[in-house]
């Protein structure tokens, strides 16, 4: 039927609101894709990889971590000092060792601190060669121990070679590089470059091959933007022939949305000085220990200390803060069983009484006392090693305000760990569900039947178990 002008018109008029309706629904449907900072891939080969990949990398949950300071290590302050003393290290019971810093330090605007990178892909003459470090890394790998390093992403030395890159730092209304948060030896690195960040990563990538480490401790992680690091451990992760740890030196809330395994127990450390320091109650541990792990996955865990070089420089020695030889240890394993991951500060674990202070050029460790000491940090680390349930179990509270107590259950395994966290003697009044169970010491493994009220010592801490189907 031939059809007249005006009904063309208004036929024609329909289809295109139709298309229009249709086009305008559509694009409000279009499911919103979210954008992540590209994985980079080298426009330079990659180095050879050294060695063979070491394939025993403990699971996130179940690494104890020792932190070396090289500079304070040894007499010969090198990385030889720290090779030699790995059997000691291992006897411990340590599966992860973390290295400070490897990298040669600047000299401008500098206070000789570690942590001021003059290049990101040199080993620091000072602790020997990379020939020296490859031999560190291979010897506890021998013995069953991964080795992470030091890296410090946010700022760099003044003379460093990337000053002299456009865009790569942030600098004021004139132009001239800033430093971060006052501190004046190092300039901030400008995370909105994304060649900056390139050449951050492949770096990064640069020392898991060529020296065959097996992740890092990432300094001030809290500094450079959730994006880069995102970008960082996604491109890192695409070396499959290593199964890399990331630490995030750091309490953001993104950080294991990011990717890390680990965060920084910054919190837990001053909840744990103010308890046993300041009397405040030790349920405030338990408090702090949930939010901790608000934003955390099944696998993330919070690295839990008494000392690291930070601390140990500017608030004292683990023997200071936590009442001595028996305080830290009743510290120690709070630290080490609630629901975290227990990283030493070298010297820990032989009561080194003095503080190996900043730039940490000075005193050395004295390896040669407190050997009962090093023999209870081996007891304590043992049962954590063989435990499940400390490792990845259920926690529950059962503190009160001088008691930290606590259960971890696992699968076929339920363990009771109480810590005096006073100096004088006191006792936990314990529930009838837990009393009517069969216990055994933990360490002795000889059967003990729970009194409704348990008697505490001084800085005491006791540790039982119970099996279940």
């Amino acid at each position: 039927m031939k059809q007249n002008p005006s009904h063309r018109s208004v036929l024609l008029l329909h289809i295109l609101v139709a298309v229009s309706l249709f086009s305008f629904c559509a694009c409000k449907e279009e499911p919103v894709v979210e954008k992540k900072p590209p994985v980079v891939v080298n426009p330079e080969p990659d180095p050879e990889q050294y060695g063979t990949p070491y394939a025993g990398v403990p699971d996130p949950r179940d690494a104890t971590i020792y932190q070396v300071n090289i500079r304070s290590f040894s007499d010969g302050r090198n990385f030889q000092g720290v090779t030699a003393r790995l059997d000691s290290i291992r006897a411990l019971g340590v599966n992860v060792i973390y290295l400070m810093p490897v990298y040669p330090v600047g000299t401008l605007k500098a206070i000789n601190s570690p942590y001021c990178i003059k290049d990101y892909r040199s080993v620091n003459s000072e602790f020997g060669s990379l020939a020296d470090l490859r031999a560190l890394i291979d010897g506890a790998h021998s013995r069953g121990m991964a080795v992470i390093l030091d890296w410090v992403a946010n700022h760099t030395a003044w003379d460093n070679a990337w000053i002299g890159n456009p865009g790569w730092y942030v600098t004021n209304s004139s132009g001239t590089i800033q430093s971060p948060n006052g501190w004046n030896d190092v300039a901030q690195l400008n995370f909105a470059n994304p060649d900056m960040r390139k050449a951050m990563i492949r770096a990064m990538k640069y020392w898991v091959l060529t020296a065959n480490c097996d992740g890092f401790r990432c300094d001030y992680a809290d500094g450079p933007p959730a994006d880069f690091w995102k970008q960082a451990l996604d491109s890192l992760r695409t070396i499959r022939s290593h199964n890399l740890l990331m630490l995030a030196e750091g309490t953001r809330a993104n950080h294991f949305n990011a990717g890390f395994d680990y965060t920084f127990g910054f919190g837990f450390y001053g909840k744990l000085k103010s308890v046993f320091g300041a009397g405040q109650p030790a349920t405030g541990i338990d408090e702090l220990n949930n939010s901790e792990y608000t934003t955390a996955g099944t696998a993330n865990r919070v690295v839990r200390y008494l000392t690291n070089h930070d601390v140990n420089s500017s608030d004292g020695t683990a023997l200071d803060l936590f009442g001595g030889a028996k305080g830290s240890m009743a510290a120690f394993v709070v630290a080490a069983y609630m629901k975290g991951v227990p990283m030493l500060y070298n010297g820990q674990e032989v009561g080194t009484n003095y503080r190996l202070t900043f730039p940490f050029t000075g005193s050395t460790i004295r390896w040669n006392q407190n050997q009962p000491m090093v023999e209870e940090y081996k007891k304590i680390i043992a049962l954590r090693n063989r435990s499940e349930a400390i490792r990845r179990g259920e926690w529950s509270s059962v503190s009160t305000a001088d008691v930290c107590a606590f259960t971890k259950t696992g699968a076929t395994e339920t363990v009771l760990v109480v810590s005096n966290v006073r100096n004088s003697a006191g006792s936990l009044a314990l529930p009838a569900a837990l009393t009517a169970k069969t216990w055994k010491d933990a360490f002795s493994d000889i059967p003990v039947s729970l009194p409704a009220q348990l008697p505490l010592a001084a800085y005491e801490y006791r540790v039982f178990t119970t099996t279940h189907d």
